[in-house]
Formats: C-alpha cells, structure tokens, sequence
C-alpha cells in the first residue's frame, strides 16, 4: 500500500518557514507543525499538563503549562530539560504520527520541524526542504518583530545549527526572496514530488 511522501520543512529563525508551510496549505498539501502540536500539549486539557505538573507543578497554572515557569525551573535546574523532553517529545511524535494517520491518501505530507537536523528527524523523512534568505533580509524580518533585540537574535543564531550547514544536508531549497517567487518554487517542488494533484 502507498503511503504519503514526508518532506521535512525547516529554516532558521527569519527565513520565511511559516510563509512557506502556508504556500503549501494554499496548495491543499497538509502541513503538521512541531511548535502547533506543542502548544496543544501545554493547553488547557493537553496530554502534556499532567505530567508536567508531577515534574514541576509551579509550572501549571489555571490548567495549562506556563512556559515562563517552564524557563525559570530550566534556569535553576540543570536536569529540568532532560526531564521535560522526556514527557514531551513522546507526545509529540504519537501527535506526529496520528497526523499522518490521518491523511494516509494524501500524497505528499509537509512536516514543520524548527530543529528538524537538531533532533535527527532527516533519518526518517523521505527528503529535507530548508527555506533561506540573505543574512541582512534574515535580520531585518526579525528585528522587526515586536520587543526583538539584536543581542536576542544573536543569542538565537547562536544556538541554531548555522543556515549554510543547513543548506548543505537539504535535499530541496526554497529562497523567500518574495512571496510570488516563494510560492513558484513551492509549486514546482510539488510537482516535481507528483504531487500535483495534491
């Protein structure tokens, strides 16, 4: 039985990754995103509460996970995010995989991965897209976020796997010069995956 093409999607911060998950959901092609599915875990009523209130249960509050109390008890203990991720990248991946589940007669599946190479998702995946921009359009779309500093966006970069490695172990790259030239090449890669139909 066929089963649907995984194409990984990922970029650092700046380089138009959301913009680009969003040319494909314009393209009917499903699109789960890894920081979507988390948050749905933190959420009021998410998989992920529970189990983050036993590690830490100063980090629930109003039935939900606070993410600043998560970043204070990570702050004071070292351990903190070993233990975090081992309750939480379980229930994303079975997040992942009920996705995918899901749309088993699509053709082509876009999974959004922000630390995709990070975590060791390309073993899986049938191919890698990193979407890039120049380092002054990177910096310029970040630093025209609300409350973002150039020392933050620095201490940022400095923890991503750099975009030039990224690019180097891609299968596919996509440059978000602009949106009508972002959307041509995410219309060509679908068709070159046959995807079309999508």
């Amino acid at each position: 039985m066929s089963r649907p093409f995984l194409l990984g999607l990922t970029g650092s911060i700046g380089m138009g990754k959301s913009t680009t998950a969003a040319l494909f959901r314009e393209r009917a092609v499903p699109v789960w995103d890894a920081d979507a599915a988390v948050h749905g875990l933190y959420a009021e009523g998410g998989a992920a509460v529970g189990p983050i209130g036993g590690l830490c249960p100063e980090a629930v509050r109003r039935g939900a996970v606070d993410r600043a109390a998560l970043k204070d008890w990570i702050a004071r203990e070292p351990e903190a995010l070993m233990r975090i991720e081992a309750v939480v990248h379980p229930l994303v991946a079975a997040d992942r995989q009920a996705f995918i589940d899901r749309h088993r007669d699509a053709p082509l599946l876009v999974l959004d991965i922000p630390l995709l190479f990070e975590t060791g998702a390309d073993k899986w995946l049938d191919a890698v897209l990193v979407v890039t921009a120049t380092p002054e359009v990177q910096r310029a779309r970040v630093l025209d976020r609300p409350g973002m500093t150039e020392a933050q966006l620095d201490a940022i970069l400095a923890r991503q796997m750099p975009d030039a490695e990224k690019r180097a172990r891609a299968d596919h790259v996509i440059e978000t010069l602009t949106p009508d030239h972002a959307r041509a090449e995410v219309v060509a890669l679908i068709e070159k995956l046959g995807a079309a139909d999508a």
